[in-house]
């Protein structure tokens, strides 16, 4: 699947820091140490609707270890997925009377477009579940095999489920406990009340193909792939075992991130999965989650279609932490505005006080957990110095342009 076109990311002189991440799995921040190069999986859309400010704080969140990584000077292999199979995407097309290829497409390219415009830099794997099947069978197939899996005691749709006790380690990812997994699962895609499973909690696999539903031949017999087995496969395939961070959504720690772990983890008869698990916070219109069930999004296109500059929306969502769930306002957006003009104000000055400290403090900050209110407040800091007082270094505008640029992804 085709991504979308990357930016120049310039080179910031002085020293890098180490970067350190909370983990869900292990409830604490820890560092993250990637050999030469550093692997990182971020789950990708569905592509039903356009890409809403949930969305783009997720991958926002992403593109900044991304560029931290680079920072420190390591090549970066990044994977994301598009589920361009899946139930909601049929429930969509069906509604609005469309081809649920079509619509997948066109929501893919809009997604595509978004993240261009937002300078996200680009995952060297952009992958669909409906290129993935040959190798989502594949795996599928040698879970049965092994005993990982089984078919549901359902002679008309025998669909296959992951049998979650396989492994022993199935809840260490996201620390649920066996109520809130049952809540989450039933609210998240699940099918606890399905007849035929071994338990509620085991999680579809491949479902056998339905009157009316989009199927593959296999060897498994005619049918699709379930959710969380996408994501094993396209992961281990790019990227083997024991990658660096796995990325998401908080809503994506269970189900999707525990079942994909444990799918992995018994294909691969090792642990873990990732190093890290690392959650985005949801972000919130009018005291609510941003939903497409809520009705209450937000879209990136509708804002760029607005004429709102994306580094301002990029500037919007920094000023929350990335695992906080935060609100979207009106006062937000403004804030933001006003922060990207004083900053290129400061930047466009013949000189300014010397930058080294601020961009000490720039990389501090967003390697302590991607700390992005206290970086915009180390460049807020020398823009309101520069321009209140002036300075005496001609280098320093350029190399805070430089450093926003590169580890903020924003051009000033």
């Amino acid at each position: 699947m085709q991504t979308w076109s990357s930016v120049a990311v310039p080179r910031v002189p002085g020293e890098s820091r180490p970067l350190r991440l909370y983990d869900t799995a292990a409830g604490e921040i820890r560092p993250t140490a990637p050999g030469r190069v550093a692997r990182m999986y971020v789950c990708g859309i569905t592509p039903y609707d356009a890409t809403h400010l949930g969305h783009a704080a997720t991958y926002l969140a992403f593109d900044l270890v991304h560029r931290l990584w680079l920072d420190a000077g390591h090549e970066v292999h990044y994977v994301q997925n598009v589920t361009d199979i899946d139930d909601p995407l049929l429930e969509r097309a069906e509604r609005d009377q469309d081809d649920w290829v079509v619509l997948g497409m066109r929501e893919t390219a809009l997604f595509r477009e978004d993240m261009e415009a937002l300078r996200v830099l680009p995952p060297r794997d952009f992958v669909g579940a409906v290129e993935s099947i040959p190798e989502i069978v594949e795996v599928i197939a040698k879970l049965l095999a092994d005993g990982a899996a089984y078919r549901a005691d359902d002679p008309e749709y025998p669909d296959i489920y992951f049998d979650r006790s396989y492994t022993g380690r199935f809840g260490y990812e996201s620390r649920y406990d066996a109520d809130t997994m049952a809540t989450f699962f039933a609210e998240r895609g699940g099918d606890p009340d399905r007849p035929g499973k071994r338990d509620p909690l085991d999680a579809l696999l491949w479902r056998a193909a339905r009157p009316g539903e989009p199927f593959w031949e296999s060897e498994l017999g005619p049918g699709r792939p379930g959710w969380h087995i996408e994501c094993s496969a396209i992961a281990l395939g790019r990227l083997g075992m024991g990658f660096d961070v796995q990325g998401g959504g908080s809503d994506l720690a269970f189900p999707h991130h525990e079942y994909s772990a444990a799918h992995a983890e018994a294909l691969a008869g090792e642990h873990p999965f990732a190093r890290h698990y690392v959650h985005a916070g949801m972000i919130g219109l009018d005291g609510e989650k941003m939903s497409k069930s809520k009705g209450n999004l937000v879209f990136v296109s509708r804002l760029r279609a607005d004429d709102v500059e994306p580094a301002a929306i990029r500037l919007a969502l920094f000023a929350g932490h990335y695992r906080s769930d935060r609100a979207w306002t009106d006062e937000l957006l403004a804030a933001a505005q006003a922060r990207l003009a004083r900053w290129r104000e400061a930047v466009a000055l013949d000189a300014a006080p010397a930058a080294d400290d601020t961009i000490a403090r720039l990389r501090d900050h967003l390697a302590d957990d991607l700390d992005t209110p206290k970086a915009l407040a180390a460049v807020d800091a020398w823009a309101d110095d520069a321009l209140r007082r002036g300075g005496t270094d001609p280098s320093a505008p350029a190399l805070v342009r430089d450093a926003v640029d590169a580890l903020l992804g924003v051009a000033l």
